[in-house]
């Protein structure tokens, strides 16, 4: 059984999907087994109603360090999911290929510092992009520029907004990232 680590930032709907994935046998031989926020978030009481271990751990300089402390020795994969802190590059080379992300753009293309949420979606809009989607990667020191697992995609509408961009990419979250997490542990 491989041991996933989830980090997350929000209300932990990719969390969630990854625990339905599991469940379903969409995401075989795998659990959840801790579940690591940086702020006060529902993420925590999703893992808390699945009986599933978790942790707050403050934001900060040190957060990369504590969370290393409490990561479970057998940790087979490190998923951001929603997750808003940045990791040291200490950490991301210590566990690198082991530590992956989505993000709710085509990378390369709208990644980066500042690049996340709503203003990815304002940016892709603002900048006339024909599609968009989400990417999932792994997580080097370097914020969205390792290398790309999965991307699923969409047209835009000309009348598409940041909220319907959300949903679409939502969507497409939902779709590639179990497919992501069996890619790499298999």
């Amino acid at each position: 059984m491989k041991n996933i680590v989830i980090l997350a930032s929000g209300s932990g709907s990719n969390l969630q999907r990854i625990i339905n994935c599991i469940d379903n046998g969409e995401i075989s031989g795998a659990k959840v087994s801790l579940v690591v926020a940086d702020r006060d978030c529902y993420a925590l009481e999703r893992a808390k109603n699945h009986n599933i271990p978790y942790q707050l751990l403050k934001r900060g300089k040190d957060f990369s360090e504590n969370l290393e402390k409490i990561l479970p020795e057998n940790t087979d994969l490190i998923v951001l999911a929603g997750f808003l802190s940045i990791l040291k590059k200490e950490f991301c080379e210590k566990f690198n290929g082991k530590i992956i992300n989505i993000h709710p753009s085509l990378l390369p293309k709208f990644g980066g510092k500042g690049m996340w949420g709503h203003h990815v979606h304002e940016a892709v809009i603002e900048a006339k992009e024909k599609e968009s989607g989400a990417t999932v990667h792994f997580v080097t020191s370097g914020i969205d520029e390792g290398e790309i697992i999965l991307q699923g995609k969409f047209n835009i509408d000309e009348n598409d907004t940041p909220e319907i961009l959300a949903e679409k990419v939502h969507k497409i979250e939902y779709d590639i990232f179990p497919k992501a997490i069996n890619k790499v542990l298999n």
